[in-house]
């Protein structure tokens, strides 16, 4: 499944004085929750509500791993946060089967991307 953040670019002014109503961008991971929906119930729809819940979700633990993986590399007096520090974060906050899932995924994408880069 894909993952990541959608990025916003700085709202670039329009025409001298007037003034438009610049609408502050949501960064939101709704796009990659609905593509992953229809990979595995093609049938099914989300309501806004729930896409609010998942992306609080979503949120919620992307904080948790990388304050996790943030205590991890300053444990070990390292300054970068590499993929072995996310791999044990995601070990002590996610339980049990579901952290041999994410492990496999997240080593999966980790190799596709190095693959890719070379």
């Amino acid at each position: 499944q894909e993952g990541g953040k959608k990025t916003a670019k700085a709202p670039k002014p329009e025409g001298g004085d007037k003034k438009k109503g610049n609408k502050s961008r949501k960064e939101t991971y709704s796009s990659y929750i609905y593509k992953v929906l229809k990979q595995v119930h093609p049938d099914t729809g989300i309501s806004n509500k729930a896409m609010s819940v998942l992306n609080s979700f979503v949120n919620d633990l992307f904080e948790r791993i990388a304050s996790e993986a943030s205590k991890l590399a300053s444990y070990n007096k390292k300054s970068t946060i590499s993929s072995r520090e996310i791999q044990t974060s995601v070990r002590l906050i996610l339980p049990g089967e579901l952290s041999k899932h994410a492990i496999s995924e997240g080593t999966k994408s980790v190799t596709k991307f190095s693959s890719s880069k070379a």
